[in-house]
This record gives C-alpha cells, sequence and structure tokens, in this order.
C-alpha cells in the first residue's frame, strides 16, 4: 500500500511539471518580433562594423557613444564634465533620428575611464534624465579613443 501511495504521489509531481512548463510556454501567445539594424545617420561611420541603433519592437539598443564631436570626428577637451555633455549630446542626436528623446531612455549603461570622476559626471547626467532611467556604472581604463566615458542605452518607442 505504502508503495502504491508513492506511485500516485510520485506520478502527480510529475504530471504537474509538465502542466506548469506548457503554461509557461505557449507559442501561440509569442508574438514574432522584427528586428531592424539602422544605419548610422552619420556619413563618415558608414563603414564601423555595427550599428549605431538597432530596433527590436518598440526597443532600441544604442551603441555606446562618448565625447566625440561627430563633425571633427576627435574627443572633446575639457575633461570628464566636457566628454559627458559632448556624450551625452551624441545621445540624443542619434535618438532624434529616429524621432525620439532623452525621455524614451529606460536603461542606461556608463563607463568610466576612472570611477573617481563619478560625481562630476552624475552631476552632468542628472540633467539629461529626470526621469531617472534604470543605470549602471562601472570602470573600465583603456575606453574607445582614449574616452573618459562611454554610454549605451536602451529606449523604448
Amino acid at each position: 500500500m505504502k508503495t502504491l501511495f508513492y506511485i500516485v504521489v510520485w506520478s502527480f509531481m510529475l504530471s504537474s511539471c509538465s502542466q506548469a512548463t506548457e503554461a509557461h510556454f505557449n507559442k501561440e501567445d509569442s508574438v514574432p518580433t522584427e528586428v531592424t539594424f539602422h544605419k548610422t545617420h552619420e556619413p563618415k561611420k558608414e563603414n564601423a562594423p555595427f550599428s549605431d541603433i538597432v530596433q527590436v519592437g518598440n526597443l532600441y539598443f544604442l551603441s555606446g557613444q562618448i565625447g566625440m564631436n561627430h563633425t571633427e570626428r576627435v574627443l572633446v577637451e575639457g575633461g570628464i564634465t566636457i566628454e559627458t555633455k559632448q556624450t551625452l549630446e551624441n545621445i540624443k542626436a542619434v535618438l532624434a533620428q529616429h524621432d525620439m528623446d532623452m525621455s524614451n531612455v529606460v536603461k542606461a549603461l556608463v563607463i568610466l575611464d576612472n570611477i573617481d570622476d563619478f560625481q562630476a559626471f552624475n552631476k552632468v547626467y542628472k540633467t539629461y534624465f529626470p526621469q531617472k532611467p534604470a543605470r549602471t556604472t562601472f570602470a573600465a581604463e583603456a575606453l574607445a579613443a582614449g574616452a573618459l566615458i562611454e554610454i549605451e542605452v536602451v529606449a523604448v518607442k
């Protein structure tokens, strides 16, 4: 009798596990999502091995931006405050090409060359994002082109 009880309990456990799996994975509920790799709006970046922005449904994933003056293709001079402003202006420009602005940003990833620049960076950052999108910030040495900061964002339209 004890063995029969264990068999019934074991069978019940197995059947409930398979039902839970089916309930969480229903192919009919999934919506096909188109991925679009948008071309850059800057002619000098046409041959870059990445897209400025990739669209997946209503999500827009922007590649990392640095404090480079896009007209002259050189980093702006003046330290972390000036580079942060230029970086955020570059993000604004990419978003504008897709009829968005900084209020569409829901997530930011910030990489600082030196974590000691955090306070100065954050002071500028707050003026661009009053809605306070989710954010991750860390430091890593040797950013592209000798930049002091790089920021990538995710926006929703």
